[in-house]
């Protein structure tokens, strides 16, 4: 990755027409990571003014917000490094308290390892951590209880590399896509079990319809080196069938996917140099898909920075958050327009920049 790149602090203003469209509520905040910081930077959502920066353990990786505790998760997935490229596997969930911007825990994931994914049943109080295989257990799903945040449970995926995991809107089933294995893995979470596998080509980010009718999943996984292995996009699963409906084409590989709390589906395209041979570090700038609920019609579609490797949006879906983890940067885009309204820099200290991204509403009196 090109680490030449200023990692001053930087903001550029949106037109005063988009902005008025959008405007946040006060004392909501965006965190962002940044996997190479190692820290969390907090945003105010109304100004996009920088409020505060964390450090954090090595290679933080993903973020999840506990509205009920006013906790946020941070996952330290590898010592260094990244996927296929590190230097050992961390076992660190930081448990930080974002209104005073300090850690409060640390949970240990102990004998399990390379925690990376994050979601959360606010009804049943879980925490679901996904993490890696180990020599004697398959890649699976940490269960912790969120009001004692003690470890209660692990539900295999039978896969090596489990990487990111969502939850229907019932909290009855978990999804989990995994880089290498030819299939999406299914988990009953009521009685923490394994109980199938839909087939897509290796898989990277994934989500649900609020409904919970689609699962919206990228695939084929990201490979730098050579040609996708299937036509990329998003494969639209209907959840009651396990059953493939449609692809949602995209030119080159989706990383990130998020529905938003209208349905809206947003996806993340990797896009590459021209004369690049391939290699992580040669991207340019990427896009951001926007397709319509129900019918996924293709709204329209951004660019964003390079390599877009998370995305989230505001409560009520006008806004959408893309994290560029080469670019170590956030772009912020007006879902209803369609348009970039800003861009927010991120520091880094090494290859890796902006990654995790969590919205933070204010805390009501």
């Amino acid at each position: 990755m090109n680490s030449s790149e200023t990692n001053s602090s930087r903001t550029t203003a949106a037109p005063r027409a988009a902005e008025a469209t959008t405007a946040r509520p006060a004392g909501d905040v965006l965190a962002v990571v940044s996997q190479s910081g190692p820290t969390v930077t907090f945003f105010d959502a109304a100004t996009y003014e920088r409020l505060d920066v964390l450090e954090v353990p090595a290679e933080p990786h993903e973020l999840c917000f506990d509205a009920d505790r006013r906790l946020l998760y941070c996952a330290s997935t590898y010592v260094s490094g990244y996927y296929h490229a590190h230097q050992g596997r961390a076992r660190r969930v930081t448990v930080i308290d974002p209104d005073t911007r300090t850690i409060v825990d640390t949970l240990d994931t102990s004998p399990d390892h390379a925690p990376h994914g994050l979601a959360l049943d606010r009804a049943r109080a879980r925490l679901y951590v996904s993490v890696e295989a180990t020599a004697t257990a398959p890649g699976g799903v940490i269960v912790y209880d969120a009001r004692t945040r003690e470890r209660v449970g692990r539900i295999p995926v039978m896969a090596d590399g489990p990487h990111w995991f969502a939850i229907t809107p019932d909290g009855r089933r978990g999804y989990s896509t995994n880089k290498e294995a030819p299939f999406v893995s299914v988990v009953d979470l009521e009685r923490e079990e394994f109980t199938g596998r839909i087939e897509v080509p290796g898989s990277e980010g994934l989500d649900l319809s609020p409904d919970g009718r689609y699962l919206y999943v990228a695939a084929p996984k990201g490979d730098f080196r050579t040609p996708p292995a299937a036509q990329p996009g998003l494969r639209v699963i209907d959840t009651a069938t396990g059953e493939v409906m449609r692809t949602l084409p995209t030119e080159g590989v989706v990383f990130p996917v998020h529905t938003t709390a209208t349905g809206a589906v947003l996806a993340g395209e990797l896009r590459m140099a021209p004369e690049a041979g391939g290699a992580l570090g040669e991207q340019v700038n990427g896009v951001l898909h926007v397709f319509a609920p129900e019918t996924h019609r293709p709204v329209g579609q951004v660019e964003v920075g390079r390599f877009p490797l998370t995305i989230t949006s505001s409560p009520d879906g006008s806004v959408g958050y893309v994290s560029n983890v080469v670019s170590s940067t956030v772009t912020v885009v007006d879902l209803e327009r369609v348009e970039v309204l800003t861009t927010l820099a991120v520091d880094r200290a090494g290859e890796a920049g902006a990654h995790g991204l969590a919205y933070i509403p204010a805390a009501q009196d």
